[in-house]
Parts: C-alpha cells; structure tokens; sequence
C-alpha cells in the first residue's frame, strides 16, 4: 500500500545546522551544498521558523535559484515559543512565508509536540487553523513533530487524526533507549498508518564519532565507511518512511551522505548484524535507566528537571560532548521552567515515587558534580 511521501527520495537535507562564517550563515557553501543535493536526486529540504537564518538562507539558496516545483521545503511552527495568543502563533506561518519566498510550503510541522507544549497548540486551535491553511493552499500537508515518549505520542495522534505524518528521533543508540523511546514511538506511528519523517538519525552528529567500542565494530565491518553512513543506513531501512533528515554542515558531510545514499537499496542481513552489534554495545555502556515518566517530577517541592538532568548526564556518558549535553539540559529542563540539579534538598520525594527504584538523589549529586 502507497503512502504519504512513498516517492519521495530517502535523504532530506535538515536545515538546522548550516556552515557558517563565523556567526552568520554560509550562503555560498550553501548555495553549493544544495546543488549537489539536487543534482543527486534528493528534493526535501526541512527548514523551521525557530532555526535562527535558516529560513533566509534557504530562499537565496534554494527558493531564488530552482522552480518551485523541483522540490519539496517543510518549516514548522513553534507555538509555544513566546506566543501569548492564537494572533501571535499563526504570524509564524506568514512570517515563513516571506523568509523563505516559498509561496507555500509542501509539508507544515506543528513543531515539537510534548509535554507542556502539545497544549499550546489545542489551546490556539492550530490544528483547526492548519487545515483551513490548506484549504487556501499555503501549506500541501500537515504534520507535526514529537519528542515524547510512545503514551503520549499515542494521545496526540488519536486526538488529531488530521495530522498526516509525523516526525521522530529514530536512530540505533536510541531505538531501545527507555526516555527517548525511538522503537516504540516509530511502532506507534505504523499502527496508525502515519507515515514518518525520520529527524536525527545521527544524533546531533554524536553518531558520527561514537564510543570507541561502536566504531570499531564498524571499522572492522567496513573500514572505509564513515560511522555516519552507518546510521543513516539503518533510518533509511525502516517501513513507510518519507525520508532522513541529516543536519549537513558542510560539502563533505554533503558527500559522505550522498555517496551513502544516493543508491540506497536496503540494509544487508550482514549489516544488519553489525548494526546490531553496534547498538548492543551502545546499551552496554551504563547510563541512569530513567524512562522519563516524571512520576518523580510531580511529587518534587522544589520542581527540579529530573528527567531532563539525567537525560544530559546519559548524553554525557555515551558520547563525552559537555556542549550537547548542556544543550540537551538548557531545553529539557530550563526550557521546561524546572530547576537545576543544585537545588535539590534530598527530601527523597522522588525515590518513593520512582518505579525504575532510582536513587535519584545521588544521581542529581553527579548531574550537579558534572556541572549540568
């Protein structure tokens, strides 16, 4: 059976971290980047309107150069993102429309469902707004984007059978993570034939140099692939999926990703196996086995960001980058107006209400420690 996106090829280029000079964006290596993208056979381009510049630099690259028709470019609202009205939220698709010049965009993102933030959008009514936006033909199809567990997930696809394809964290160091949830998320999506833009198969780029055991399990497989083209390999390989999106920030990024993709036709048993592998050495490696319930977080007097600290100190132990793992804690826990791991004043709370049996006050100690 046919669906959503089937034709579409399976390398979508994510705008989010574009080459820069300095602090502004590389239009020129940009320019070049797209061009090798296209003449490759690849047309979706994944832009938002919270990615700083992105939406300009994608019009002079992109939008100013092609016909409109030659490819595909999605963009996302983030209604939850100083929007005080339903006014404020709905601006965020005209104001994307006159940076990009798109005209319309073909796949519209209600950006980053989950948590708190799914609420913002049933509170503004865009789910509403978004289909009387394709009625007037400003955007092809809507969607919305998740990080959020498989329950939830769940929810918001059975409250809104509009949506017409979703967009999850799926790579292989992820696919059994408890908090993130990559496998059950993506089984959800299939169970109700929502078909799936795959976002970070690379992780941010830490699954391109990963622990030391995973890449030699790769090396010793096939020493001249990149640890990359792995994971881009195992997004691509799963059922009723869009396309990949891979944040390229540079023309070798742009060749390794082609070259890995550009005649895609599966993952071998004997990769398979590899991958396998890689992904079992990626679970040994031991992290704090929060699953993200925040059954603690709801009996914490101090409103402390558990879920979200561990998830930073997780990042810190499997891939050592202190930059995303801060990054990590800023969203899923300043972004969430919880506090710091400092303020905790071990009433212990939290480990009564801890299913996993946690001992959650000595690994806010080590969140504290490590200095997220």
């Amino acid at each position: 059976m046919s669906y959503l996106g089937e034709e579409i090829a399976k390398l979508g280029f994510g705008l989010m971290r574009l080459p820069k000079n300095g602090e502004e964006i590389d239009i020129e290596q940009t320019k070049q980047m797209v061009d090798m993208f296209l003449k490759a056979g690849f047309t979706y381009f994944d832009t938002a309107w919270a990615y700083e510049g992105s939406e300009e630099a994608i019009r002079k690259a992109l939008v100013e150069r092609y016909p409109r028709e030659s490819f595909q470019l999605a963009t996302k609202n983030a209604a939850w993102i100083g929007c005080k009205s339903k006014e404020d939220a709905i601006a965020q698709l005209e104001t994307s429309l006159e940076r990009t010049g798109a005209g319309y965009f073909d796949f519209y993102l209600l950006h980053n469902l989950g948590q708190s933030r799914t609420n913002v959008f049933d509170d503004f009514d865009l789910w509403s707004w978004g289909m009387e936006m394709k009625e007037e033909g400003k955007i092809k199809h809507l969607g919305f984007s998740a990080h959020t567990n498989a329950q939830e997930l769940e929810e918001i696809i059975k409250a809104h059978p509009e949506a017409e394809f979703v967009q999850l964290q799926i790579n292989y160091a992820d696919w059994e993570n408890p908090s993130i949830q990559s496998r059950k998320c993506y089984e959800v999506a299939r169970k109700y034939d929502l078909p799936v833009i795959i976002m970070e198969p690379v992780k941010g780029g830490m699954l391109a140099t990963p622990p030391e055991p995973v890449e030699k399990i790769f090396k010793d497989a096939d020493a001249g692939a990149s640890c990359a083209s792995w994971a881009l390999k195992y997004a691509a390989d799963l059922e009723g999926v869009i396309t990949v999106l891979s944040g390229m920030s540079s023309v070798e990024q742009m060749e390794d990703n082609i070259s890995v993709m550009k005649d895609f036709e599966g993952v071998s048993k004997e990769e398979k196996d590899v991958l396998g592998r890689a992904a079992a050495a990626i679970n040994e490696i031991p992290i704090i086995p929060c699953t993200s319930c925040d059954y603690c977080a709801s009996v914490c007097p101090m409103e402390i960001g558990i879920s979200g600290s561990f998830g930073a100190m997780n990042m810190l132990t499997l891939f050592g980058d202190m930059d995303k793992a801060k990054n990590h804690a800023k969203w899923f826990v300043d972004g969430q107006n919880k506090k710091r791991a400092v303020d905790c004043i071990k009433c212990g709370a939290c480990e009564a209400a801890c299913p996993q049996h946690i001992e959650i006050i000595n690994e806010l100690e080590r969140v504290d420690g490590a200095g997220l």
